[in-house]
C-alpha cells in the first residue's frame, strides 16, 4: 500500500531533484554534500513511498523514467514553495545573533573579503559568518547564501541589489618573466609573448576582440579558469595576465604593463533575497559589507 509524503520527507524530494538534474549519485552528492550511499537510500525510500520507479539505472548513470519525468515539474514546484516558505519564515527573525552565509568568487574570497569580514566580526561578535568561495552563481532564493558579492548586476526577480564599487583591471607579468622575455611596449606586442588565459571561459578572448584585438585560444599557451590559480601562474612567470589593480599593486613579484588602452572594469554588487534583506543580522552584515567594499582600495 502506498504511503503519503510528509514534510519530513522533503530531503527525499531534494535528492530526487539533484539526481534528476545531474544524472548521477556522485554529482548529486557533491551538490547536496551527501554521500552516494545516503542518496541511493533516499531515492529508494522515495520510490518505495510512492510505489513507482523514478529512474532507469544505467552504467553511465541515472535517467528519469517516464513516471519520474511526469513528477519532476511537481517536485520543482515543491522546491519553490519550500524555498519561499523558509525565506519568509527566516525573514521574520528579529534576533541580531545568528549565522549569515556569504558567497563570492574564489578570487574575491581570497584577496578582497577576508579583512572586511574580520572588521564585521569585530563590530558584531554575536554574528557568525560562513563564506562560500565559488565561481558559479549560488541561488539566493534557495538559501544557498544570504548575501552574494557579484561582479555583475543581478537581475533575478525577488532579489535586491546594490552597486558598491568598481574594480579596475590591468595587464601584468612576473618580473622573472620580463627578465627572460622582455617587456612589451604596446598592446599588440603581447601577442609575441606567452599570455595566460582562461580554459572553458571565453571572457578574455571576447573582451580582446571587442576592443579590436584579434585573439584566439592559440594565443594562450597556459590556461586556467580558477582565478586564484590563474594569478599564481602569472606570478610564477608563465606569461602575461590580467588582474585587479589593487591586488597586483600589493604584489612585488609582478610588474604592471603600461599600455595606452583601458581594460573594461568590473562592477561590484551586493545581492540578497528581498524576503531576507530586512532580517536584522542580514541587514547589519549587508551594511557593514557595503561600507567595507566602498572603502576598500578596489
Amino acid at each position: 500500500m502506498e504511503k503519503s509524503l510528509t514534510l519530513s520527507d522533503w530531503s527525499l524530494i531534494q535528492s530526487f531533484l539533484a539526481v534528476a538534474d545531474t544524472g548521477s549519485l556522485s554529482a548529486a552528492g557533491r551538490q547536496l554534500q551527501r554521500s552516494q550511499p545516503t542518496l541511493g537510500r533516499q531515492i529508494q525510500a522515495l520510490e518505495d513511498t510512492l510505489g513507482v520507479s523514478l529512474f532507469d539505472r544505467h552504467a553511465r548513470g541515472f535517467q528519469l523514467s517516464d513516471t519520474g519525468a511526469r513528477l519532476l515539474p511537481m517536485a520543482r514546484q515543491m522546491r519553490d514553495a519550500m524555498s519561499a516558505l523558509t525565506l519568509t519564515a527566516a525573514g521574520q527573525s528579529q534576533q541580531l545573533d545568528g549565522t549569515v552565509r556569504l558567497t563570492a568568487s574564489v578570487f574575491a574570497s581570497h584577496h578582497v573579503l577576508p579583512p572586511i569580514l574580520a572588521q564585521i566580526r569585530t563590530a558584531e561578535p554575536t554574528i557568525q559568518l560562513e563564506l562560500v568561495p565559488t565561481d558559479s552563481s549560488e541561488n539566493l532564493l534557495f538559501r544557498e547564501a544570504d548575501i552574494a558579492v557579484r561582479m555583475y548586476r543581478p537581475t533575478q526577480v525577488d532579489i535586491v541589489a546594490r552597486h558598491v564599487g568598481t574594480i579596475e583591471l590591468g595587464a601584468y607579468a612576473a618580473r622573472s618573466y620580463l627578465d627572460r622575455a622582455g617587456t612589451p611596449k604596446k598592446m599588440e606586442d603581447i601577442f609575441e609573448h606567452d599570455i595566460v588565459g582562461y580554459d572553458k571561459s571565453d571572457l578574455i578572448i571576447t573582451t580582446m576582440r571587442d576592443m579590436g584585438w584579434p585573439a584566439s585560444r592559440e594565443n594562450f599557451p597556459v590556461r586556467c579558469d580558477n582565478q586564484t590559480a590563474y594569478w599564481q601562474l602569472v606570478r610564477a612567470g608563465c606569461g602575461i595576465g590580467f588582474c585587479q589593480k589593487a591586488v597586483a599593486r600589493a604584489d612585488p613579484a609582478v610588474q604592471a604593463l603600461e599600455f595606452d588602452f583601458q581594460i573594461p572594469s568590473l562592477e561590484v554588487w551586493l545581492a540578497a533575497p528581498q524576503a531576507m534583506r530586512q532580517t536584522p543580522r542580514i541587514r547589519r552584515v549587508w551594511d557593514l559589507l557595503a561600507d567595507g567594499l566602498i572603502q576598500a582600495d578596489l
